[in-house]
């Protein structure tokens, strides 16, 4: 077994709006996707939800998106590259100026929501976000969706410089070519937490998930992207932090 990362959206409370179970969570996974304030959280929260990745030794993350809080950054917006490119640097360096504050780093960028998705269907989108990481910090591993072949993928990532982890989802249902099936379709999402682990430990040993028109489909990831926002998920994170720990062990 090739061990994944556990990584998970959090810090996306805003003001006295909470939203997620982070202090749950954090103990299970090994990074922290971090929201920067662009489709969710505000600078408390972010400073909060660093130290507690700190306490817990989990990598920080930068979770940036589009510009889009009442949207939850899951609304597609028709940005230029260079907004693209504009956007993700403000929120890296937001992040990254908090965690200095608190002896820590950015280690390592998430896109969220529509962005990620655009980034995986746009090819001038995704040569924005990798640009901007470059530019940034060419030693930051960039985060995006692992599909049935990641060969172009990879290459655009090579011409850059840049390390990709490519993710994988716990509790997603996924198409023929490996992409996720949009939420606006039916079982496009997991709520049985038996078939959340179950995908995660088949993912976890390198075997082939059943895509949804029942063709076989093998998705090799680096990581393995959990959610935790209630008392159902938390338990799920448990388990599949549990289940690792014992396939490592085997």
């Amino acid at each position: 077994m090739n061990s994944l990362l556990l990584n998970c959206d959090i810090g996306e409370s805003f003001g006295a709006w909470t939203m997620g179970l982070d202090a749950e969570v954090m103990p299970f996974i090994d990074c922290a996707n971090i929201a920067c304030g662009f489709h969710a959280s505000d600078p408390g929260t972010m400073r909060k939800t660093v130290a507690l990745a700190v306490e817990h030794g989990v990598r920080i993350g930068a979770h940036t998106a589009y510009q889009d809080l009442v949207g939850f950054g899951r609304r597609s917006m028709d940005c230029t590259p260079q907004e693209v490119e504009d956007l993700m640097l403000y929120q890296i360096g937001a992040l990254e100026g908090i965690c200095r504050s608190q002896d820590s780093h950015v280690s390592y960028v998430k896109p969220h929501g529509a962005l990620y998705q655009d980034m995986m269907r746009k090819p001038a989108t995704l040569r924005a976000v990798m640009s901007a990481v470059a530019k940034y910090n060419r030693h930051l591993p960039l985060m995006l969706m692992c599909t049935r072949d990641n060969s172009q993928f990879q290459a655009l990532g090579d011409e850059y410089g840049l390390t990709l982890w490519f993710e994988a989802f716990a509790d997603r249902a996924y198409d023929a070519e490996g992409f996720l099936v949009s939420r606006k379709l039916p079982d496009a999402v997991h709520h049985d937490s038996e078939i959340i682990v179950d995908q995660a430990v088949t993912l976890a040993r390198g075997e082939t998930l059943v895509a949804s028109d029942g063709s076989a489909l093998l998705l090799r990831a680096q990581t393995l992207c959990v959610h935790g926002d209630n008392a159902s998920s938390v338990a799920a994170v448990k388990r599949i932090r549990q289940a690792f720990d014992t396939l490592d062990q085997a």
